[in-house]
């Protein structure tokens, strides 16, 4: 399995549980990491998502045939994109499905917004050199807890290209 035969689109309300459980897989890993049980991706409710899901924000899915293996969301304030819980199956991490949500959720938003911007945790390596290597640059630090400092990261964007 390649990244290539994993399919992006739009995530529907009906994608929602299967968001969830993968979600609530991917973020496990956090969870241990710092220490902390209820963090917000683990006790997100399917309310919550489909919510998010009816709303404006755009939900991107991967899948690998019949199955759901990653997601990643983003809101808007303003001009500026605002992405939050990049989800991929802990089965398939490490394959490139990550960028590719990101690529695809900056090309659907790019003339919308001028960046993106994005926050993770201190210790999540991970997660800092896949932003890193996407062109984000951490922006500042805000420590939330005495186990947990979020790095802001950013990133501008280029406009869409116009059709050629």
């Amino acid at each position: 399995m390649s990244a290539e035969d994993v399919e992006i689109g739009p995530a529907a309300e009906r994608d929602s549980g299967e968001i969830l459980t993968v979600q609530r897989a991917a973020y496990l890993a956090e969870a241990q990491l710092y220490g902390d049980p209820f963090i917000s991706p683990l006790v997100e409710s399917h309310e919550q998502l489909r919510k998010v899901l009816a709303g404006d924000a755009v939900v991107l899915k991967a899948t690998l045939g019949h199955r759901l293996v990653g997601a990643v969301r983003a809101q808007f304030s303003g001009r500026t994109c605002l992405i939050g819980r990049l989800v991929v199956a802990p089965d398939v991490q490490g394959r490139g499905i990550g960028g590719r949500l990101m690529r695809e959720l900056e090309e659907r938003v790019a003339g919308r917004v001028d960046a993106c911007v994005l926050f993770t945790g201190h210790l999540s390596e991970g997660n800092l050199r896949l932003y890193r290597r996407l062109g984000y640059a951490e922006t500042h630090r805000e420590r939330i807890a005495a186990h947990l400092t979020l790095v802001h990261m950013r990133k501008p964007l280029r406009p869409a290209s116009a059709p050629g």
